[in-house]
């Protein structure tokens, strides 16, 4: 199907710390430019101290970022504007001003903090879903589920509640999702979204991840965050019960507990932060990738980038991992926060025969080509967007 060029405008707001939501910003506005189109970006920073605290209290209604949007709008003049992090230098005025507008507006939701200010639903090391279909979640307030902030919980549930209220989340022409799990979650809540607006668009990964080919080696890894959301206690408990080797990647509040557990048992390897380059190269060599996450994920970077390099990936059954994992296709899944399941599923791994687990192996490339490449990415994105404009132009 041809596709005409557009102008396309790109906005993101990034956090003090860098995320993956940066590099899907930065990858999206990238291969849209190679195929021909015209983007420009703009973007914001979450501020420190005094001037953090002023953006967070016009985060419900900020009309100076809206007015740098619409002003950035008038300039250029897009087809369609992409947003993706508001939170919170920019706030959801600005989709009020482009729909007033009629420009067409896609919103990639990277996290769940439309559903609570949580934004991961996950407190006190649990999966936390009580507030998803409660007009406004005081259970959330009650517990500080942001920062341990009775203030931060209240005023970013405050902003999501208002804005629901004035119907901005209903005028949004796409939102996107990164899976079938989280559009559902979606739809449970209380938004009222139209099911035809909410598209699932996932993630991807260059193509360059699969140029080397490495030889296999006798170990797995675990790449990421060190936190209790990520799994590591159960993670360093099974490995602590075995003699399978796993090597760990990242950094975290838990780093001390990994250093110790390293200490104490040979079979666990901790790497520290590494490069890009010698993450790829371990992610290649690897037999697997462990991801034992007990929250819901957005879409783990690390997972497309393991079917890429043709590692299968061996993870908890939770979430959108149980969607992009199948077992014994792709990898194997175990149940969360168990020990006992993740050394089964490392057993399973280790008898399966050769031809297994090549075919296994084959299959993670062609998921990534099928589904996670950045050719099929960008023709989904080109589709989204004409699906959009030719919305805004029904209204």
């Amino acid at each position: 199907m041809y596709i005409s060029l557009m102008r396309i405008l790109i906005i993101h707001n990034f956090y003090q710390h860098k995320g993956g939501e940066d590099v899907v910003f930065t990858q999206e506005a990238t291969v849209l430019k190679d195929k021909g189109h015209q983007v420009e970006t703009l973007s914001f920073q979450n501020k420190k101290g005094i001037k953090g605290l002023f953006q967070f209290l016009l985060y419900p209604w900020n009309s100076f970022a809206a007015h740098k949007i619409m002003k950035k709008v008038a300039d250029f003049q897009p087809d369609i504007v992409h947003i993706h992090n508001t939170h919170y230098a920019i706030g959801p005025l600005a989709f009020r001003k482009l729909s007033k507008r009629k420009i067409p507006v896609v919103l990639t939701l990277h996290n769940f903090r439309l559903l609570d200010p949580s934004a991961n639903l996950f407190h006190n090391n649990n999966v936390f879903t009580d507030t998803i279909d409660k007009e406004f979640p005081w259970k959330s307030v009650k517990n500080k589920v942001l920062d341990n902030s009775l203030l931060k919980t209240f005023w970013t549930a405050f902003t999501i509640y208002i804005h629901k209220k004035l119907g901005t989340w209903k005028n949004i022409d796409r939102i996107l999702s990164f899976s079938e799990f989280g559009k559902q979650l979606l739809l449970r809540s209380t938004l009222q979204l139209s099911a035809q607006n909410i598209v699932i668009k996932p993630n991807f990964a260059l193509e360059s991840l699969e140029e080397k080919q490495i030889e296999k080696k006798d170990y797995f890894v675990y790449i990421g965050r060190l936190s209790e959301e990520k799994g590591i206690d159960s993670l360093l408990t099974a490995f602590s019960k075995c003699e399978y080797i796993i090597h760990i990647f990242g950094d975290g509040p838990l780093v001390e507990k990994v250093k110790q557990a390293a200490q104490l048992h040979p079979n666990i390897v901790y790497g520290g932060f590494q490069q890009k380059e010698t993450l790829h190269q371990h992610l290649s060599a690897s037999q697997a990738l462990l991801v034992p996450s007990i929250w819901f994920e957005g879409m783990p970077m690390t997972v497309l980038e393991a079917f890429a390099c043709g590692t299968p990936v061996i993870a908890s059954k939770i979430g959108i991992l149980e969607e992009m994992i199948q077992n014994k296709k792709n990898g194997l899944l175990f149940e969360p926060n168990d020990d006992k399941s993740i050394i089964d599923a490392l057993h399973t791994w280790q008898t399966l025969s050769i031809d297994d687990k090549n075919a296994i192996s084959e299959n993670c490339k062609k998921d990534f080509s099928d589904t996670y490449s950045s050719q099929k990415n960008v023709l989904l994105l080109e589709t989204i967007y004409k699906e959009a404009i030719q919305q805004a132009k029904n209204k």
